[in-house]
């Protein structure tokens, strides 16, 4: 039987944070990971440069709020920033807020953490997974070989599997009596109806989406689009995910900076522009050509050759809201391989603010296997550094009780 002061199961972004508070509070931690290494998810973020936080992250951007403003009174974003200062990394922000490390390699974000967990100490036992945990004696044993006193689950959710997380986490909190909500794929591309989308394959486009859901509840996003014979990917449409397992209807304004009147105003103009020439050049000054010969084609149900002039009013009047709002069939998402993130988790209200389980002193958890999950933009990320570095001084002081 091997003996550890602090376990820490999972050796992803909440798991590497944990470990790097609770040894600067002076715990003696081992980190078990299923892989072969630590970290490879966050290699994967942000398309190889690691999106690490988002320097706008509030409560506001996440599904519930008042939990995650509890987190982040104690570890908030500037906390974080001058906790990856203190590692030695240097970033810098986009526009939106987005903070990535110069030298815009996810491998250095990575680098910094392992190099501090070395200099603190920290164990790493990889090619490992947790399979079970029970607790007795006054101590955690986990697979009926490692003992513990104290644990904390960073076992990520279910998004991703390739990179090691794969919902095992869920069924060691729940032998424990902790209960888990619906599972979802979040941050992930949209199925939908292909009949309109798969001559636009390839295509991006600045866009407001608003998702219908059967349940008649409706969703909005805005940003950048892209078309695929499957559906819709991208920000705006991925960011939607979460609500539209169900399916529903997305409807889709293609000039987000113009209200309906200024739409009409413009296409009457159009027409007037266009006189004899064809309706296929009707869009050009508006949208990507192809966007606009399909949204004329879906409908007028004209021949695009015919004469801009032709145009009726009514005609006039059907295209500009079409133009504002595309209805769309949703036909679900792609699944937890592609997701970035998972909707759903344990139920944070068996929780303390500590992030210590209410039922078992000594087992915390945090990151992504909680039941919280936020906006594209390094939000959950931002997430798993706050939770990460709550529940490893959470779990020194626990220790040192």
């Amino acid at each position: 039987m091997k003996d550890a002061q602090l376990l820490i199961l999972g050796g992803g972004a909440s798991g590497l944070a944990a470990a790097i508070e609770a040894a600067r509070q002076g715990a003696d931690v081992t980190v078990l990971e299923k892989l072969d290494r630590v970290g490879k998810k966050i290699l994967a973020t942000g398309n190889g440069r690691c999106n690490l936080l988002n320097i706008h992250a509030s409560p506001a951007d996440y599904n519930d709020p008042p939990f995650v403003g509890r987190v982040f009174a104690q570890f908030g974003v500037q906390s974080d920033a001058d906790f990856f200062r203190s590692l030695g990394l240097l970033t810098a922000a986009d526009s939106e807020g987005r903070v990535y490390p110069r030298s815009n390699a996810a491998s250095s974000v990575l680098d910094v953490l392992r190099l501090e967990c070395a200099r603190l100490g920290v164990r790493f036992i990889c090619g490992e997974a947790a399979t079970s945990i029970r607790r007795g004696n006054g101590a955690f044993v986990v697979n009926g070989s490692l003992r513990a006193h104290a644990v904390i689950v960073a076992c990520g959710g279910k998004a991703s599997p390739a990179h090691g997380t794969d919902g095992s986490g869920y069924r060691l909190m729940q032998a424990f009596g902790h209960a888990c909500t619906d599972l979802r794929p979040a941050l992930v591309q949209l199925r939908t109806d292909p009949d309109f989308v798969k001559g636009l394959k390839g295509l991006r486009a600045a866009v407001t989406l608003t998702l219908q859901t059967p349940q008649g509840d409706a969703f909005a996003s805005q940003g950048e689009v892209l078309f695929a014979d499957y559906g819709l990917s991208g920000i705006a449409a991925m960011e939607l995910a979460r609500y539209a397992a169900d399916g529903g209807t997305l409807f889709i304004d293609f000039l987000p900076d113009m209200d309906d009147g200024q739409t009409h105003a413009f296409l009457q103009q159009a027409r007037q522009r266009g006189g004899s020439g064809p309706l296929e050049q009707l869009l050009l000054g508006a949208v990507h050509s192809r966007i606009g010969q399909a949204v004329l084609r879906e409908t007028l149900h004209r021949k695009l050759t015919a004469p801009c002039e032709t145009l009726t009013d009514t005609e006039l009047q059907t295209l500009a809201k079409a133009l504002k709002a595309f209805p769309v069939p949703v036909r679900g998402t792609k699944g937890f391989a592609d997701a970035q993130v998972t909707a759903g988790g344990l139920d944070v209200a068996e929780f303390t603010d500590a992030l210590e389980s209410k039922r078992v002193p000594g087992l915390f958890a945090c990151g992504e296997i909680l039941n919280i999950d936020g906006k594209c933009g390094g939000y959950n990320l931002t997430f798993a550094w706050s939770s990460g570095r709550l529940v490893g001084r959470s779990a020194a002081q626990f220790l040192k009780a």
